[in-house]
């Protein structure tokens, strides 16, 4: 009996965070994006703009040749601030605005998550929240941040793992979710397609 070859796993995102949270966790997927137009892409709220925008990414991928028999995950990330779906910021201007009026507050991490597989041509996808509390940060701190250029690349303004962990007072939920990518759910998601997550392990280091 011979041992199945273990499966492609492809990730629709050009976000470095989440291929670096999958390596972590002993994947090695491959990177295809989506080129999917986010701003033609709408929904009532954060939480299913997210999860749309995810089906939408995985959903493009999955149609290529070169995703043949591969498994596709789509992830796209929002803040909800007040009910706003507030993602990358368009200039630093807006950064700057955007921390003045999170500071003090808090928000809602929104991380649409879509695998698909298209050995099968089923899909399965879920939103993942975490409640962010952002400390208060001083209009120096802010501008210095805003003119490092980070938060024009990540939505919310702001990331977790980058020059603004400081400025975060503390999270409920799922810190990979804030990343880019809630692995809990990735295997909860793979579950459902009958794909346990540590058939996808790359082999380990002699």
């Amino acid at each position: 009996m011979t041992d199945q070859p273990r499966r492609r796993l492809i990730l629709a995102s050009q976000s470095p965070a989440r291929l670096n949270l999958l390596r972590q966790a002993g994947l090695t997927p491959e990177v295809i994006v989506s080129g999917v137009d986010e701003d033609a892409v709408s929904a009532p709220t954060p939480a299913e703009l997210a999860l749309a925008l995810a089906e939408a990414k995985a959903s493009v991928v999955a149609a290529l040749p070169e995703a043949t028999r591969a498994l596709v995950i789509g992830c796209d990330s929002v803040l909800d601030l007040d009910g706003q779906a507030l993602g990358k910021p368009a200039d630093a201007e807006e950064a700057t605005a955007r921390w003045k009026a999170m500071r003090g507050r808090a928000g809602t991490l929104q991380t649409g998550h879509c695998v698909y597989d298209t050995a099968t041509g089923r899909y399965v996808s879920a939103t993942a929240s975490t409640v962010v509390h952002f400390g208060e940060p001083t209009d120096e701190e802010v501008a210095a941040y805003v003119a490092s250029g980070e938060p024009l690349y990540v939505a919310g303004a702001f990331t977790l793992d980058g020059r603004s962990a400081p400025f975060i007072d503390g999270i409920d939920g799922d810190h990979g979710n804030v990343i880019g990518i809630s692995l809990p759910l990735v295997r909860k998601l793979l579950a459902e397609l009958g794909v346990g997550i540590t058939e996808l392990w790359a082999p380990a280091q002699a």
